[in-house]
């Protein structure tokens, strides 16, 4: 599937202006190639008909935005990293320079990814619950520092202070009912710009990973969160990990709930896979 015409999709207020400069960038790029673009920042277009491929600067919350507007699309999307955390851009690209994922994606097929469904909202990363959901709460802190070290920084924080939740939790035919400190639905492997919750979860598999720690001690959060930074959590005996493609959360009261960056609120959560719903070249 050829690049003809790109519509280059825009979030101005993501990354500090990181994204307007990114825009900037890869317009000049792609006149030098005389490839046709179109750049959209305040009002997006309501169809793409004029277009063969769509190109969006922004964060996790910002393709969050795209797929919740436009979730029947089937164009080739491209996701630049214009925001704080960019997790899921680095899924699909790594920790490649923007020189070297332009030349990426114009020499890429279109390959399929599955997203997520919460209700009625659709996620592409991933989703947490309770300590994910509190620490989105203090996204202040994390919006002005920006980034891995400020989500971290706003973890830290919240250790001290989080009182676990209970929650009834079923996946196929297993049902926990505990209280819980972390609980996360992934589609991608990495959360808070560096977290890998999920370390092994892949975005076209028709499956999501979900993962849970069980109740901690401030002493115990302390010592675990560098070994869930870094993806070597798996094994330990409280910690739960199951792929499905369907799950329910039942809270007692309504909970703040973290979707692809964004925050919400559930009291009960159906949570379900869309296997190959969106085209992405990578």
């Amino acid at each position: 599937m050829q690049i003809l015409s790109i519509a280059i999709l825009v979030n101005p207020f993501a990354g500090k202006g990181k994204s307007n400069r990114l825009a900037v960038w890869l317009e000049k790029q792609l006149i030098s190639k005389n490839i046709p673009s179109t750049i959209f920042r305040k009002q997006w277009p309501s169809t793409f008909d004029d277009f063969s491929d769509i190109w969006i600067i922004g964060g996790d919350g910002t393709i969050n935005y795209f797929i919740n507007h436009y979730p029947e699309c089937k164009l080739p999307i491209a996701l630049f990293k214009g925001g704080t955390g960019d997790d899921f851009a680095w899924k699909l690209y790594g920790d490649i320079s923007n020189d070297e994922q332009l030349e990426l994606i114009l020499n890429a097929s279109p390959r399929f990814v599955d997203a997520g469904k919460f209700n009625s909202k659709l996620f592409i990363n991933c989703l947490g619950v309770g300590f994910d959901g509190e620490i989105l709460q203090s996204m202040n802190t994390i919006r002005f520092i920006g980034g891995h070290f400020g989500y971290l920084l706003a973890v830290i924080k919240k250790i001290f202070s989080f009182h676990e939740p209970r929650f009834v939790i079923t996946a196929a035919e297993e049902v926990w009912n505990e209280k819980i400190l972390l609980l996360m639905i992934n589609n991608s492997s990495r959360a808070g710009g560096g977290f890998f919750v999920a370390p092994n979860a892949s975005i076209n598999d028709g499956k999501l990973d979900m993962v849970f720690c069980k109740k901690l001690s401030v002493l115990q959060r302390l010592r675990y969160v560098p070994v869930i930074e870094k993806g070597k959590h798996l094994h330990l005996p409280f910690v739960v990990h199951r792929l499905g493609e369907k799950f329910t959360i039942e809270c007692d009261a309504e909970t703040a709930v973290q979707v692809d960056g964004e925050l919400y609120f559930a009291k009960d959560l159906h949570i379900e896979i869309l296997p190959n719903q969106f085209l992405f070249r990578y």
